[in-house]
């Protein structure tokens, strides 16, 4: 089941930027087009784990700052001919309220 929280206002975000949310499972970055569009990722990339975060937002896609490996920011895919994908997580505006949908823990 997936809960929807609050993160922040868009103006938090930096335009063709980034916010980390701290998770305990690991970051998620929010990244921002020049179009005021959000995406969210696992601050991590798929090809050696560097902070998607601190990498460039262009178009729908942010480059890794370490290996410069192209990520998807829709799907979390690497640009061929690269392999691999990072997670990605559903995003909504509302209201100027940034939410995203993370997985409710279950209890057993």
């Amino acid at each position: 089941m997936m809960e929807w929280i609050e993160v922040c206002r868009l103006e938090q975000i930096p335009p063709l930027g980034a916010r980390l949310l701290p998770q305990p499972g690991g970051n998620i970055s929010l990244f921002r087009t020049s179009d005021n569009r959000v995406y969210a990722l696992a601050d991590r990339c798929p090809h050696k784990n560097g902070p998607l975060s601190q990498g460039i937002v262009h178009g729908r896609s942010v480059t890794c700052p370490l290996h410069d490996w192209v990520i998807d920011l829709a799907t979390g895919k690497a640009a061929e001919p690269d392999i691999g994908c990072t997670a990605s997580y559903p995003v909504r505006i509302e209201s100027d309220v940034v939410m995203i949908a993370l997985k409710r823990a279950t209890v057993t």
